[in-house]
């Protein structure tokens, strides 16, 4: 009988045990639930191991069990460090898969793409655009090994390299706003207030701030996507903290102007963020690199 324990099956207990069901585990490693539960059985006659308890509902480890399982993660860790040695002799292409929220999609992003071939050649981007929070649960979840997110969110196991700093700014269609000097932040509830959600993280920081000061608006809308949000300021519908730099033309063509504050928007700021708990020298090299690439200030760069 064959007990040879394979890197396959201490992948399938790693990723089981990280995602916390066998149907996830599968998607992650792009096969199917009954290789990955073969995986495991194999595992458990080579082991000796029972590593499931059955008595329980879902992906539960027993006591012997999650002893392998720390085992796997340290023979797993290794591996992946041979393999970041054997990848500068080899042509294999590497994947990055990175989380780029919307405001770095339609500024510096094609810019990184760019930056990244050049420096490191074969290597495939899978980028995925999604809100703040969202990103941050796939890194946390290892589906994505790099985001570039606001520094909204944190955990021990997470480094995070600054990046920049976004300023914000009020604005609104020109001559929605009754101007008549600086405006304190609650007499904008006179009109119609633009605000991002719980799922972005620059409505989370700027919305917290706000609310640490007793600012409170009677009449909001939110609206997740940035894009929407500075739409909906052009059409007239309200008043809207937006990325200065980015929207500044829209000031200097007269459709929109900026509503002056008494306390100016605080800057967010962004990070590019990976976790710490794995191989992470290449991954530290693409934040370096999105440092360097960072622009906010203009759209689409290449």
């Amino acid at each position: 009988m064959n007990t040879r324990i394979t890197l396959k099956q201490l992948e399938a207990l790693f990723w089981i045990s990280e995602l916390g069901t066998f149907e996830r585990a599968a998607s992650h490693l792009y096969t199917t639930q009954s290789a990955i539960s073969k995986r495991v059985q194999e595992l458990e006659r080579g082991s000796g191991i029972e590593i499931f308890d059955r008595s329980m509902r879902g992906a539960k480890l027993t006591a012997r069990g999650e002893e392998l399982f720390e085992m796997a993660k340290q023979i797993l860790h290794l591996h992946d460090q041979i393999m970041e040695v054997r990848h500068g002799e080899t042509n294999q292409p590497r994947t990055l898969r990175i989380g780029v929220t919307e405001l770095t999609t339609i500024t510096w992003l094609p810019q990184l793409i760019s930056s990244i071939k050049a420096e490191y050649g074969n290597v495939q981007v899978s980028p995925k655009v999604d809100m703040a929070r969202a990103l941050f649960n796939d890194l946390e979840h290892s589906l994505l090994d790099l985001i570039i997110i606001p520094a909204t969110f944190t955990l021990p196991e997470f480094s995070s390299v600054p990046i920049a700093e976004v300023q914000n700014v009020w604005m609104a269609k020109k001559g929605l706003v009754n101007l008549s000097g600086p405006i304190r932040h609650r007499d904008l509830a006179q009109y119609p207030v633009l605000l991002q959600g719980q799922a972005s993280g620059s409505g989370l920081f700027l919305n917290k701030w706000l609310k640490e000061r007793g600012v409170v608006f009677e009449e909001t809308l939110a609206c997740d996507s940035m894009t929407a949000l500075l739409g909906l300021t052009v059409a007239g519908l309200g008043v809207a903290y937006l990325p200065y730099e980015l929207c500044r033309r829209f000031e200097e063509s007269g459709t929109l102007e900026v509503i002056e504050a008494e306390t100016p928007l605080p800057a967010i700021p962004y990070v590019a963020m990976y976790r710490e708990d794995r191989p992470h020298s290449f991954i530290h090299g693409i934040a370096e690199l999105a440092k360097s690439a960072c622009d906010f200030g203009r759209s689409f760069q290449s």
